[in-house]
């Protein structure tokens, strides 16, 4: 048995690295969440790998889950030159189903860990070896772990049930000035005109 040990890096923080070793037959769900566990994300949100060529130009993704319905299984048609298109070309694999050993090709594989597609995180990962596994080792595992992220910036900015309203609604705003033209809610005498029409 063989595992592999990948060195993580993060360019939005100088000097950010994680090592992480694991196992050559686990699968990208159980690199994911050893990746939330020593970079100390939530895991509130959805994330994705990209397997990279030599240059990081992404090749395929495995998603943290199939956003495929049955509906979706014929490929709607785009034009050829519609860069508005929101398909992805990559093909498309769920983490889960997807063992390392088949996506890890090359001795110095890269690969791209994106996470919150909202607000995206983007983690460059380079494998630096494949070692024997050894016995009484728990993988996956972090072995290195240099500076850390920044707190997160607030997910949203909505008023929450405690943030006062906008404006005072009891009083009168500058758009309308209020209902002075004597009409009165309970005065429907007028009703019976309309039943002519």
């Amino acid at each position: 048995m063989y595992y592999y040990k990948f060195r993580v890096y993060y360019d939005e923080v100088e000097d950010f690295v994680r090592d992480i070793e694991i196992l050559s037959n686990d699968n990208f769900e159980n690199f994911h969440n050893i990746l939330l566990s020593s970079i100390g994300l939530d895991g509130h949100e959805l994330a994705s790998f990209y397997i990279c060529d030599s240059k990081w130009n992404k090749q395929k993704e495995l998603s943290l889950m199939d956003m495929h319905d049955d509906a979706e299984k014929e490929d709607p048609q785009y034009e050829e030159d519609d860069e508005f298109s929101l398909r992805s070309k990559l093909p498309i694999f769920v983490m889960k189903d997807s063992l390392l050993k088949d996506y890890i090709t090359d001795p110095h594989q890269h690969l791209m860990y994106e996470y919150d597609f909202l607000n995206p995180k983007v983690f460059y990962i380079e494998l630096l070896k494949v070692l024997k596994a050894e016995d009484g080792v728990t993988y996956p595992r972090c072995t290195n772990k240099v500076k850390e992220l920044p707190k997160a910036i607030k997910q949203s900015e909505l008023p929450t049930p405690e943030d006062p309203l906008p404006m005072d609604l009891d009083e009168e705003d500058d758009l309308g000035g209020g209902f002075e033209d004597g009409y009165d809610d309970l005065d429907l005498s007028g009703f019976d005109e309309l039943k002519e029409f």
